[in-house]
């Protein structure tokens, strides 16, 4: 039942308890007013409606006072359940009193209608206001059980939620941790890598450089060794050279000196052995008058045979200078090769 129903039944029900009670209440004074009067002393007449007012006004204090103390959910204690049965036989005995003074059953029965109506529909309220009050405080108490519990789970679930971020923001710590870890264990290898690399590189070009020295220390040392050869081969050659060139000259002044001295011939050489003895006097520097007598041909001839030889062939020795008595023909120095 919503809260909208429950209050609607209260309203129904207060409604109806008061609407009793105002009828019970005037019926009462109606009722209980002539007796009061009869029984007045004269002059007081106006007094007697004060009586069943007073006591229908402890009634409705009586209604009033219970509903709210329902409502409150407290209990005022036995006196005004005293206070309420005591106002509820007044008012059946005020009101059945005249019938009973007239012995009139049918009168009692009447008149005892609505004070007995009024008391049992205020006990009757009562109890429906205290079975409402228990039900809704049940009601509330299990509201309030399901809210607790709604916040219960509520708060386990957000416990849970802020666990759950928790080791959520623990593991991405701990993977970030472990991804810092990571890039810093790579830094670190990616250094020494690059160190070892520099350190092997440095070793590499330091291996290289000794084998460019030592290699160039050989060249050197080759290239030394080979202009020390070749130099001593030069000088060697130079020796050598100056030894030929020295034997050739010994060799060609001994065979001027030969030539000179051996006699002059009868007749004329072949021209073979004429040509080759003008060679010889050519190579040893003899004057052309002389090769005349060795060979016994005509100055002409040899003339022509030492201007062919001095211009074909390159002699291998130093030509001897010609002397002075020759005239016709040049200077010429060969050299040999």
């Amino acid at each position: 039942m919503s809260q909208e129903q429950i209050r609607s039944a209260e309203r129904a029900l207060a409604v109806g308890t008061w609407t009793i009670t105002l009828g019970a209440v005037l019926y009462s004074m109606l009722t209980v007013t002539p007796l009061m009067s009869r029984h007045t002393p004269d002059g007081w007449g106006w007094t007697a409606p004060i009586l069943p007012l007073v006591v229908d006004a402890a009634v409705v204090i009586v209604v009033r006072m219970d509903s709210t103390l329902t409502r409150l959910g407290g209990d005022g204690g036995r006196w005004p359940v005293v206070l309420r049965w005591m106002t509820g036989l007044m008012t059946v005995l005020l009101n059945v009193g005249q019938s009973a003074l007239d012995r009139d059953k049918v009168g009692v029965a009447v008149h005892a209608v609505a004070p007995l109506l009024l008391i049992v529909t205020a006990e009757t309220s009562l109890a429906y206001r205290k079975a409402i009050a228990a039900a809704l405080a049940a009601r509330e108490a299990r509201e309030r059980d399901e809210r607790a519990e709604r916040e219960r789970r509520a708060e386990a679930r957000r416990r849970q939620d802020r666990e759950d971020r928790m080791a959520e923001y623990d593991r991405a710590d701990r993977a970030e941790r472990e991804r810092r870890e990571h890039d810093e264990r790579m830094t670190r290898e990616q250094r020494e890598h690059e160190e070892r690399m520099a350190r092997e590189e440095r070793t590499e070009r330091a291996r290289r450089e000794d084998a460019q020295r030592e290699e160039h220390r050989l060249r050197a040392d080759a290239e030394r060794r080979e202009h020390e050869r070749r130099e001593r081969e030069a000088s060697e050659r130079e020796r050598r050279e100056r030894d030929r060139e020295q034997n050739a000259e010994r060799e060609i002044e001994r065979l001027r000196q030969d030539l000179l001295s051996a006699p002059a011939v009868d007749e004329r050489l072949p021209e073979d052995e004429a040509r080759l003895k003008i060679q010889t006097c050519v190579v040893a520097g003899v004057p052309q008058r002389r090769a005349v007598e060795l060979t016994g041909w005509s100055a002409g001839w040899v003339a022509a045979r030492y201007q062919e030889l001095r211009a074909t062939e390159r002699p291998a020795l130093h030509a001897v200078p010609a002397t002075t008595e020759e005239t016709t023909a040049p200077r010429v120095e060969e050299q040999a090769s």
